[in-house]
């Protein structure tokens, strides 16, 4: 049976999300993934309230920040995540982009320095441990998760890296449990990015295949194969302004990426995203997207 699972930003409410989440569970989905990239939702609320009204299905953050929370609280976090849906819990972490985090304060240097030590020190919090810890970002002395009144018990709480360079994919395959996909990118950037978590993977003893790999796929699915690809083609416009290093990882020419970005960045109302869209052409959305009739959807999914 094909692994199914769902992704929810914040296109609904916190209720109707717990709905559609009850739903996908009866229908055999696996998991629901929560986003939590933009500063519209935080992921911990929504995935609290999913796991209160499900029993089985496996919930993840697609993904937290490295920068904005201490690795201490991001430990607690989870922990107490799992203590509501024990063994359901999938702690996605990713490093961010700008101008989003530079416009907030977060100076994003050494990404993949500040992932290796975020994932070790949670990873050992979460197993219960004592830590301390002096690195370039992360500084820790003699901390662990201090439970008083509940149990005392390491947490099965695996760690996904949401990567997109090639270089974060290495360090995926390298230290982390699983690997969140990122949309909006195309087949042969796949590619690429399994050779990467490959090598990572080798530097650990293991394979890549010994690692989760959940992905994320656009999917605008409409008898009308226009109206699929213009509805498609207002998100891809976001993302080209937004958050350009996913478009280049697929290789998006430069010269429409700075075309957009002269009129759209973060924050963007919709009238800018739809007066950008007019720039973006029908293979772009093509290359990157599952994007057209019901059977053009399934055959790009594939």
């Amino acid at each position: 049976m094909t692994r199914m699972a769902m992704y929810l930003q914040d296109a609904h409410t916190i209720r109707d999300g717990m709905e559609l989440v009850r739903y996908a569970e009866q229908q055999g989905f696996e998991a629901v993934w929560q986003a939590d990239s933009r500063l519209v939702r935080d992921c911990l609320v929504p995935m609290a309230a999913f796991a209160a009204v499900t029993d089985t299905i496996r919930i993840g953050s697609g993904v937290v920040d490295c920068w904005s929370r201490n690795p201490a609280r991001l430990a607690a976090s989870f922990s107490t995540l799992d203590d509501l849906a024990p063994g359901r819990v999938l702690f996605g972490l990713g490093a961010w982009w700008d101008p989003l985090a530079r416009k907030v304060g977060i100076d994003r240097a050494r990404p993949l320095t500040v992932m290796r030590e975020i994932v070790t020190v949670c990873r050992a919090l979460l197993a219960n441990e004592t830590v301390s810890f002096d690195g370039v970002h992360v500084h820790l002395d003699g901390v662990e998760l201090d439970y008083v009144y509940q149990e005392r018990r390491a947490k099965d709480v695996p760690i996904y890296i949401g990567a997109t360079g090639l270089q974060m994919m290495e360090l995926t395959g390298e230290i982390a449990d699983g690997v969140v996909l990122n949309y909006l990118v195309s087949p042969a950037y796949n590619l690429r990015a399994m050779d990467a978590l490959e090598r990572g993977a080798r530097k650990a003893g293991r394979s890549a295949t010994d690692l989760d790999r959940p992905q994320l796929v656009v999917c605008s699915v409409d008898e009308d194969r226009r109206a699929a690809l213009d509805a498609a083609r207002l998100l891809v416009t976001q993302y080209l302004g937004q958050q350009p290093h996913i478009m280049k990882a697929s290789g998006v020419p430069d010269a429409l990426l700075e075309e957009i970005g002269k009129v759209l960045t973060w924050p963007a109302t919709h009238e800018q995203v739809v007066a950008a869209s007019k720039l973006v052409p029908d293979d772009i959305v093509q290359m990157i997207t599952a994007s057209g009739t019901p059977a053009e959807c399934r055959e790009k999914v594939a």
